[in-house]
């Protein structure tokens, strides 16, 4: 069974509780994913603020390339995540195909161009 541990610092970490992921078609649990616990969460927050002066300093050229490489990997590997999305969600595998995954694809691409584009969003802190 396929178990989904939280992403924290760059490593996959397990906790001390999963939910039960049901597959919406047939009703049966098809994966356990991570319940956080505070503990998780603030150890996630103490990542991001680590990470976030690093991302501070990348240049507007390497934020673009970074989600230009997203868009990149999630359509090399489309189908892959159509299959994830349908069972997931329950829909059919052709809409996750040729409407959820080609568009956050597209979603990616977009604010990567609308960066190289001058029409940035900054939000203050």
């Amino acid at each position: 069974m396929l178990v989904v541990d939280n992403f924290i610092d760059g490593k996959f970490e397990p906790t001390a509780e999963y939910l039960d992921n049901y597959d919406p078609s047939t009703g049966q649990v098809y994966s356990k994913v991570a319940s956080s616990t505070r503990e998780d969460v603030l150890a996630a927050i103490s990542a991001a603020q680590r990470a976030q002066p690093l991302w501070q300093k990348k240049t507007m050229s390497e934020r673009v390339s970074v989600l230009r490489r997203i868009a990149d990997l999630l359509e090399e590997r489309l189908e892959e995540f159509a299959a994830a999305e349908s069972r997931d969600q329950g829909k059919p595998v052709w809409l996750a195909e040729n409407v959820d995954i080609p568009r956050a694809v597209h979603n990616f691409r977009h604010f990567a161009n609308n960066a190289v584009n001058g029409h940035e969003l900054c939000v203050g802190r």
